[in-house]
């Protein structure tokens, strides 16, 4: 069956939308978002010779924090086939004119929540973290109080610019968050806080934000009343401990409370961690993929350790971004790293997805050599030079 792979107009987004309820169950009336066409918004069909649409995908042009940089991502989306049609073909055209548009407009990375993992692998994403949270009972919290110094007060609408500046500073020293800047987090609510926010709590210390806690309130009082915290954010343990508090004085008409949480960040120093795991506790664990879009930006365009200085050579597979095969070298040096093509054929092999887990800092060389995804003489401890740095991970669900 001929098909054309093309970006959305306004007047098809009716019909994505519908396409995207019947694969993922959504509501029958489609928000305001969905029908309108945003800034860094990417959204591709494939249309048969009739005109109808076959699939979909969303590529969101956002950037995210790599090594204190702004890195260039694609974050994807939306993908979704008619249930006729599937099985066809479909996404993996969809995927791999994505992964061109997305290189063409700079984008060195990017990332996913899969569905179907398989499909994505097929296409060189693979599973590099999971989006985390952790349910405790409140009555386990501390109810500790803000220190001297510290004021804590409710927070609104006002405020959410303001949290976006705390969450940089928390961010922007791991690797992988979104910076939360551009794309759908600048789109206009049709709220004044975003969907599932219901309160703010803030602390202050003097002029400055160094704790926020996002929360959304849920529903009733009894034993299955919880209270989810989309963002709990601070720069100080004196901040962390007085959101703690703020989060026990709720033990009263929510049970449970669940919470996002970083790794080795303020609050696991606070958190009685070990009590979610008691009866009635239960934490999630979404997996996401990552992928190179041009390696050659995904090497440059991050900050490196400043400590760690090598090289090391590898031919790399890609067999849906060919330019991102082929053989090269990788030098880190003084914080900064680059990936030239070498005029001579590496010991190692390495394919994108062992590419992505490394960059990742999912697993090291020799991990990887037991999966096969890479392979070849010499030892693959080598190439824990690109896994240099913390592990990444991400905060937002996209």
């Amino acid at each position: 069956m001929p098909t054309t792979i093309r970006e959305l107009t306004a007047d098809d987004l009716p019909d994505a939308w519908e396409l995207g309820r019947l694969a993922f169950g959504g509501p029958a009336e489609a928000p305001a978002r969905a029908l309108r066409a945003d800034p860094g918004v990417h959204r591709l069909g494939a249309f048969d010779d009739a005109g109808r649409l076959l699939g979909k995908v969303t590529d969101h042009a956002l950037e995210s924090w790599w090594g204190g940089r702004r890195v260039t991502t694609a974050a994807v989306s939306g993908v979704a086939v008619a249930p006729e049609t599937r099985g066809g073909g479909h996404a993996r055209r969809l995927l791999t004119e994505l992964l061109v548009r997305a290189r063409d407009r700079g984008a060195a990375v990017s990332a996913l929540y899969p569905t179907v993992s398989a499909v994505y692998r097929s296409l060189g994403w693979e599973v590099a973290g999971t989006l985390t949270a952790t349910e405790l009972d409140t009555a386990a919290l501390p109810r500790t109080r803000a220190g001297d110094g510290l004021v804590v007060r409710p927070g609104g609408a006002d405020d959410l610019a303001a949290v976006t500046g705390l969450y940089e500073e928390v961010a922007r020293d791991r690797q992988g968050l979104l910076t939360r800047r551009g794309g759908f987090f600048d789109a206009p609510t049709d709220t004044p806080l975003p969907e599932g926010v219901d309160g703010l709590s803030l602390v202050h210390e003097g002029d400055r934000l160094v704790g926020a806690l996002v929360f959304g309130r849920g529903k009733g009082y009894g034993t299955d009343a919880r209270l989810t915290v989309h963002d709990l954010l601070a720069t100080t343990p004196a901040a962390a401990r007085a959101l703690v508090g703020v989060l026990a004085g709720w033990t009263t008409v929510t049970r449970s409370v669940r919470v996002p949480l970083l790794a080795g960040d303020v609050f696991s120093t606070v958190l009685p961690l070990e009590r979610s795991s008691w009866p009635g506790g239960e934490g999630s664990a979404v997996p996401w993929m990552h992928r190179p879009v041009d390696v050659v930006r995904a090497v440059a365009d991050r900050g490196w350790p400043t400590h760690v200085t090598g090289r090391v050579a590898f031919r790399l597979r890609d067999d849906v971004a060919p330019w991102n095969a082929g053989d090269w070298q990788l030098e880190v040096e003084g914080g900064s790293a680059t990936l030239r093509r070498t005029g001579t054929e590496p010991e190692r092999w390495l394919d994108v997805r062992g590419f992505a887990v490394l960059y990742c800092s999912a697993t090291s060389g020799r991990a990887l050599a037991q999966t096969g995804l890479t392979g070849g003489a010499g030892d693959p401890a080598a190439l824990d030079l690109l896994a240099s740095g913390p592990r990444a991970e991400l905060r937002d669900y996209f």
